[in-house]
């Protein structure tokens, strides 16, 4: 009976100190970086004022309007509430013995995982990781530093070249968790040595203060825009993730290739240069940079760095697909139909490699072997609508009409955007007198590329030969105003006008025409002339 009474006395006395503990604020309770409205207020504060989770959940609402991100701090609390309570009923304050609780409530009870690759941009951020319970590397670890400044736990951001992990480290005791390992442990060297980690870097495998990791933030967020065709914000991520983090070479390398995709060569060039001088075994980047080199035309820079590619990676065919498109840009066709057998050697099923020597044998004029490489490729990826249309051109070159709108049928029930194919099959039609049928996909190629005259040009001829003579000048004088100095379409104003009797303004363009170099006879020009008397 005493028993039962001392136990309840005890009960009654531990309880209010639970609660009171409960109610306790967090570790990062009241400090700047909570209340940060934007990205650019967060990069102004004192490394002991940010918090991470508040600057990743600002980044998540920048990305989707739809995003309410900062509402997800009240499931971080939560969280960090939780594990604090059962350190404490474990009598286990803020050390190293936390992580495997962390563990433990992490991935074995609310059940979070990573996914294999980072291929959908939206498994970067914060709040898709907190709603779907699932990141990767990058993405998991700042989940687990946003609970660690909570629970006011040594932790931080480490970086290697691909990947992401944490470490704990109090000064005295120090060891790295994995998070795409359910919290599990590996040691420098395997980082070192699984990513090709260079050796005297200023950033990787160190510790990275809470303004690095954000900089390893805005990298993979320029990725992640990069991916949706955003370029003006990857662009601004990735000059920032620059900014912050000079030594991270993934981010130059990045950078490149948002400044070559918007046609910035020289600025494309400048940042992978960076990226290989911090870390020139990275295969992806002298690739990358033999892209650049091939924009401007400088082959043998592009070729050298592919073969520098391969020397790293032996397995890139990618570099073995733009060695051969080097050597086919300088009409090179035997030169560049090697690096394309060599990479059928490794991959021998890859569809892609046989397309590119269709596309090597047609630039030769051997159409015959082009078709038969074509059809290899078809055999293992029927719905390969460059193969479809590589037969096309084949076709075409041979004369085989039919064949070619065939094949030019079959890459558009794939791809119905695929504007060369309209256009070509508008042209196959246009050339079978069939003008319907072409002026039917000659419009549908200019609601995909509305500023090409030629196409204007093509259309304005079909109307044209269906004697519709009013829509072929306002086709014709589309062609014209793209192309003020096309000489065929004021040719093909003169015609139609003259159709619609409208002979100053046949005169002025047969004039234009003629001006332009297109030929013009006497008798076409005196026909205009006797009906201006």
């Amino acid at each position: 009976m005493k028993k039962t009474l001392l136990a309840t006395i005890c009960i009654l006395i531990l309880s209010p100190t639970v609660h009171a503990r409960r109610n306790s604020p967090l570790a990062n309770a009241g400090i700047n970086g909570l209340y940060a409205k934007s990205i650019e207020q967060v990069l102004q504060l004192r490394e002991d004022e940010i918090d991470i989770a508040t600057a990743a959940l600002i980044i998540s609402e920048n990305w989707s309007d739809l995003v309410p991100g900062r509402h997800h701090l009240a499931t971080l609390d939560e969280m960090a509430l939780v594990i604090r309570d059962r350190l404490d009923e474990r009598k286990i304050g803020a050390s190293y013995k936390a992580v495997p609780l962390i563990n433990e409530y992490l991935y074995n009870e609310l059940g979070f995982k990573s996914i294999a690759e980072a291929s959908n941009p939206n498994d970067l951020f914060l709040h898709t990781v907190l709603d779907k319970k699932r990141g990767y590397c990058l993405s998991l670890s700042i989940l687990y530093l946003s609970l660690a400044e909570r629970l006011g736990l040594p932790l931080y951001g480490v970086v290697v070249p691909g990947h992401f992990f944490v470490r704990y480290d109090d000064g005295r005791i120090k060891f790295n968790i994995e998070t795409t390992s359910n919290g599990g442990t590996a040691d420098n060297e395997h980082y070192i040595k699984e990513f090709k980690t260079p050796r005297g870097s200023n950033i990787y495998m160190k510790n990275l203060n809470k303004i690095q990791t954000l900089g390893c933030f805005f990298n993979n967020l320029g990725n992640s825009y990069y991916d949706i065709d955003n370029m003006d914000s990857a662009m601004r991520a990735l000059e920032t993730a620059v900014q912050i983090n000079p030594s991270l070479s993934e981010a130059h390398s990045n950078l490149g290739n948002v400044y070559l995709e918007m046609g910035r060569l020289r600025d494309a060039i400048y940042q992978y240069q960076q990226a290989l001088q911090i870390n020139p075994d990275d295969a992806k980047a002298h690739n990358n940079l033999g892209n650049a080199y091939i924009e401007q035309g400088h082959f043998n820079y592009a070729i050298s760095e592919y073969h520098q590619s391969l020397n790293l990676d032996p397995n890139n065919i990618d570099a073995y697909k733009n060695i051969s498109l080097a050597y086919c840009k300088q009409e090179l066709y035997m030169q560049a139909i090697k690096p394309l057998k060599q990479a059928l050697g490794l991959k021998p099923k890859d569809a892609s490699l046989y397309n590119n020597l269709g596309d090597v044998y047609s630039r030769m004029g051997d159409y015959e072997t082009a078709i038969s490489q074509y059809k290899k490729a078809l055999k293992i990826q029927h719905n390969l609508a460059e193969a479809h249309f590589g037969l096309a051109i084949c076709y075409n070159k041979q004369g085989s009409v039919n064949d070619e709108i065939q094949a030019y049928k079959m890459a558009l029930a794939i791809e119905p955007d695929m504007l060369a194919a309209l256009v070509n099959l508008g042209n196959a039609y246009y050339n079978k007198k069939d003008y319907d049928a072409a002026i039917e996909l000659y419009t549908k190629a200019i609601q995909i590329q509305p500023d090409d005259g030629s196409i204007h040009y093509n259309l304005g001829s079909s109307y044209s030969n269906k004697e519709r003579y009013e829509q072929a000048v306002a086709a014709y004088l589309k062609a014209v105003e793209i192309e003020p100095n096309m000489g065929d379409a004021h040719f093909g104003l003169a015609f139609a006008y003259y159709n619609l009797k409208n002979y100053e303004l046949a005169f002025k363009h047969i004039k234009n025409a003629r001006e332009l170099g297109v030929e013009v006879t006497e008798d076409q020009l005196n026909a205009i002339k006797q009906h201006l008397k």
